[in-house]
């Protein structure tokens, strides 16, 4: 259920230039370098060999404290056993022991996910999936085999090293495969290469029938697969929802041949990051404040159509809370696109314009592998305490003016912290270039996702940084009943940055229900999926998809 992280933010709410240059570019036989799973990449599991587990951990075992928590330290569990698995037949038999037993089960890789879905207090065992992180080349099916714990790092060096590959999925190199492709991950390379689900050829996934009998099932994108249903609910649909995925394989839409290295898009040689901070002083007026991100936005409106000449340029916006001292944007494009770095320069420009802002300005070029997975994770906060509330929205244009001057309000507010703030992040591009319904993802021609956040260490500032970033968010969308409910500027809300407050009709007054948000016409065929494939309603949580009558 892991999503995409995009904060680069450290606990002090700054970033040094190296963390935010990372965030910011943080995305026949066996060909390349073999991997130690290699011989597993074929198929359903039958009679997979494996050097790993089960292992099962209780309470009373010395590990059970330290399994229990994902990314956002605000939610831990106390599940009656947490199953650390290592193949897809472990995986069967641990959800038939989950429906046989009537126990709620939860599945977790990368533990990335922005709400409880996995500690919630109702789950009784949680699935681990951490050891099955093989990355590697499946002749038979010619594509590349993906297993959910892999982290985006590990296949980022994995797919580079081995074929000069890669995929356009998120920047931060901790978060697990499993829940970000599934929820349709984006990253640095999706406006020029699309969503990483416009990329996926197969799932194997392990579902409960209406017996209670679970197994694995291979489902493909070929028009003829009879499981294509659940391939499809898969490209956008979220984790969490049909059965526990066991492995991806991921080959480019009309990519042909044997040869591997022309199965995914080429990795860029070599990145060129543009990074510009400026401080929270005298000329930061809101007028120059608004200018800004009104700039920002307009730009994207202007060049995020596909096959624009500038949907290799990925930027991200940060402004922080005045109390953060000051706040940036960082940009990467490929050094090898003709006129890189005028782009870059152009792009600055537009966004200063009239604004009277001049800021400290930092250019990097470095081999594309060395920014992807280092230096830094993408952890929101410090390694001992990451407590974090993120909202986020789909935008088709800029901001309306009057945005403007609610964000500008807010981020100047007194009850704001150093750890509160928002991103802007650049989308569109190739992602347009699909039509809504053929994937999950059905929010195709947006420019832009607006993500809402505050980060803290200490447990007694709860409150008062949830109520902060509530109220920023409601007042944003004020006039949409506090959701950015789809219009002409919104459009609905992204699976993988999940916010249960959009369920809840104190924060959503709008009238429009939160799986319209997220799913918009899509959600009636992944509520068929569902009730076909998880008819006994195994695999749930508070924004799961809800089986069809």
């Amino acid at each position: 259920m892991s999503g995409s992280d995009p904060n680069p933010l450290n606990r002090r709410g700054l970033l040094t230039a190296a963390g935010a240059l990372a965030a910011a570019g943080a995305a026949a036989s066996v060909v390349g370098p073999p991997t130690a799973a290699a011989a597993a990449e074929t198929g359903a599991a039958t009679g997979e060999s494996t050097t790993f587990g089960p292992v099962t951990v209780r309470q009373g075992d010395t590990r059970y404290e330290s399994l229990l928590r994902g990314n956002n330290f605000r939610f831990v569990g106390r599940p009656d056993e947490i199953r650390v698995v290592g193949s897809t037949d472990q995986v069967v038999r641990a959800v038939a022991d989950a429906v046989r037993s009537g126990r709620r089960v939860a599945v977790r890789s990368g533990g990335h996910c922005f709400e409880n879905f996995t500690a919630d207090p109702a789950v009784r065992m949680l699935l681990d999936m951490s050891p099955m992180d093989a990355v590697g080349y499946d002749a038979a099916r010619g594509a590349f085999a993906v297993q959910p714990g892999a982290t985006l790092g590990h296949v980022y060096r994995t797919l580079f090293k081995g074929w000069g590959v890669t995929i356009p999925a998120g920047g931060c190199p901790e978060v697990g495969a499993g829940g970000h492709f599934a929820g349709g991950g984006y990253g640095p390379l999706s406006r020029r290469y699309g969503s990483v689900v416009d990329h996926l050829y197969g799932v194997e996934v392990v579902v409960a029938g209406q017996d209670g009998t679970a197994r694995a099932v291979v489902a493909t994108r070929e028009p003829d697969d009879p499981h294509r249903d659940l391939f499809w609910a898969h490209t956008g649909g979220g984790g969490g929802n049909f059965g526990v995925v066991t492995r991806y394989w991921l080959r480019s839409s009309g990519a042909r041949g044997s040869d591997p290295s022309r199965l995914l898009p080429a990795a860029p040689r070599e990145q060129l990051a543009y990074l510009v901070t400026w401080p929270w002083d005298e000329k930061m007026t809101q007028q120059a404040f608004t200018r800004l991100l009104h700039n920002f936005g307009t730009w994207h409106e202007r060049n995020s159509a596909p096959g624009s000449p500038y949907a290799g340029l990925y930027a991200i916006l940060i402004p922080m809370h005045r109390r953060a001292g000051g706040f940036l944007m960082t940009v990467q494009i490929d050094a090898d696109i003709p006129g890189a770095r005028n782009m870059v320069s152009e792009f600055a420009k537009a966004v200063t314009e009239g604004t009277g802002l001049a800021g400290q300005e930092t250019w990097l070029s470095m081999p594309w592998l060395h920014p992807t997975t280092w230096p830094g994770t993408g952890e929101p906060g410090n390694v001992g305490t990451r407590r974090y509330k993120i909202k986020a929205g789909y935008l088709r244009r800029s901001f309306t003016d009057a945005q403007l001057a609610t964000i500008h309000r807010n981020l100047t507010n007194s009850s704001g912290t150093p750890g509160g703030g928002m991103l802007l992040v650049g989308y569109g591009g190739q992602v347009g270039a699909v039509p809504a319904d053929a994937t999950a993802v059905a929010q195709r021609d947006v420019i832009m996702k607006a993500v809402y956040q505050t980060i803290w260490s200490d447990e007694r500032d709860d409150a008062t940084n949830l109520a902060w970033v509530r109220n920023f968010y409601r007042d944003v969308y004020a006039d949409s009943g506090g959701v950015p409910v789809p219009g002409v500027v919104s459009d609905g809300s992204y699976i993988n940055y999940p916010d249960t407050d959009l369920a809840d009709p104190e924060w959503n007054t709008s009238g429009v229900p939160w799986h319209t948000l997220y799913y918009k016409g899509n959600y009636p065929r992944l509520q068929q999926v569902k009730a076909r494939w998880d008819p006994r309603d195994v695999f749930r949580h508070a924004l799961s998809i809800r089986p069809s009558a």
